[in-house]
């Protein structure tokens, strides 16, 4: 198994990537659907979100409201630590074990995930980071997400810069053109993703 991270900021077309990545036969472990399976109605961690950010946090049909909570989260340092205390171990237990099931195997495996810090137990081969300017990012929220601008801003502003995430990479995706433009990287990925050494699990303490 090769296991690679793939991130990029909120807006950066991260998710084209990860599907086109598995239309040429990697496995994809995305952080942002565990986190929706793992909030779903009925769910403990569903029911730990509601009793630290309140029952209005939860719609007449049980399921989460995204928006009510991203309203809170997203204005308050603290509840935002807080809900990353609350759902990032969750998704790294589900994270590792869908790894974990890969082991062994010859198969690209990508943690397709906005935070590098909600890891799988193991160290990556190598971090991919999708790159768009900030000012197409907030376009493509406003247009293709329906955000408001303020709000797009807003976001982007809680999660670590452009600078920062880069410096990480050991393979930067453009993803500031169109879509012939992002095709035209993803072969030389492909290729490139196979010369990377197999993971390791690690080895357990005695």
């Amino acid at each position: 198994m090769i296991l690679v991270a793939l991130t990029g900021g909120i807006g950066s077309g991260k998710s084209t990537v990860s599907t086109i990545l598995a239309s040429r036969g990697a496995v994809i472990v995305d952080a942002d659907a565990i986190v929706r399976e793992l909030q779903q109605a009925g769910t403990p961690l569903l029911a730990r979100l509601a009793d630290r950010f309140g029952p209005g946090i939860i719609r007449a049909d049980g399921e989460l409201d995204r928006p009510a909570l991203a309203a809170i989260a997203f204005t308050d340092d603290t509840a935002l630590a807080d809900l990353n205390g609350l759902v990032h171990p969750a998704v790294r237990e589900e994270m590792t074990r869908r790894v974990v099931a890969e082991d062994g195997t010859d198969r690209v495996v990508v943690i397709d995930t906005p935070l590098l810090n909600v890891r799988p137990g193991r160290d990556f081969g190598a971090i991919i980071v999708v790159d768009v300017p900030i000012e197409v990012a907030v376009e493509r929220l406003v247009s293709y997400r329906a955000m408001d601008e303020t709000d797009a801003r807003a976001r982007i502003a809680k999660q670590i810069t452009r600078e920062e995430r880069v410096a990480q990479a050991d393979r930067v995706i453009d993803n500031g053109g169109d879509l012939a433009h992002l095709e035209a990287q993803m072969d030389d990925l492909w290729s490139w993703l196979h010369t990377l050494p197999a993971s390791v699990a690690p080895v357990a303490a005695d």
